[in-house]
Parts: structure tokens; sequence; C-alpha cells
């Protein structure tokens, strides 16, 4: 399977809670990095032990912004909306041979860090995000380079 395709599966399976469809997904010896919160998580047991435990894995959409692939390099951004706060991740996966074996994903939720005064008077405040007909074009668009 072409890396585009093994991670957008990933965020599918993730979605549906279906831990057994994840697994074949992750290399054996996967190590994703979470920077933000300074957690490496070594193993694709330990992963799906992470993702999948019960006060983390609650009943959540994901949903996929974008994903875009450039060889064995899949970057996804996704949004986990919940009742009190949204979560958002861009992530970099590295696929090789059809499984995930690496990531690095920054996990955040909008508003959550302050803009710095100094700033104020170069910016305008980000209601909602880019406009879809002026992101950056989905898979679809990507997938056909």
């Amino acid at each position: 399977m072409e890396p585009l395709k093994v991670v957008a599966r990933l965020w599918e399976r993730i979605e549906a809670r279906d831990w057994d469809a994840v697994a074949p997904l992750i290399a054996e010896d996967a190590v994703i990095e979470w920077p933000v919160s300074s957690e490496r998580i070594v193993g694709r047991d330990n992963f799906i032990a992470v993702i999948s435990d019960d006060d983390y894995a609650d009943e959540r959409s994901v949903d996929v912004l974008r994903i875009l692939a450039d060889g064995d390099l899949v970057v996804t951004e996704v949004e986990i909306p919940q009742d009190h706060v949204v979560y958002r991740a861009v992530s970099l996966w590295t696929v090789r041979d059809g499984r995930i074996a690496g990531a690095r994903e920054y996990w955040t939720s909008p508003g959550q860090d302050p803009a710095p005064r100094w700033r104020a008077g170069f910016v305008e405040p980000l209601v909602e995000p880019l406009a879809e007909s002026a992101a950056v074009p989905l898979a679809e668009s990507r997938a056909a380079d």
C-alpha cells in the first residue's frame, strides 16, 4: 500500500477505534515522538496502548483536514473536536515497506498559546481557519503528482 493510503487508513481506523486494524499499519519497532509534551513512544504495542487508553480514546471524531505525501513522508493535519476543546495535530509520518516506521506529531488546541503583545500591530486574530479554496490542496491533487 502506498504511504499516503497507509496514513489515511491509520486515521480512519483510529476514528473507528479499530485497534486490531491499526496494528498492522504500524511497524513493530516504530518510534512516535510528541515534542510538545516531551514524549517518545517506542514500539507498536506502546503506541496502541497509549491511543487506545479509555481516558484518551473516548468517542470523538477525527477530521483529516489535509494529507500530503512525498515518497515515504506523509504529512497530515487533523482536528479532534470534543465538548470542551478542539485538538489539532500536524503529524510527519515516515512509512517504510507499507508500515508506519516513525512519526513526529505536534498536538495543540487553537488559542492555547497566547499571542505576545508586541506582535499586535503586525497580525490579525485568526477567527476561522483558512478557507479550503485558499488552503493547500488535499491528497487528491497531491497524489496526482
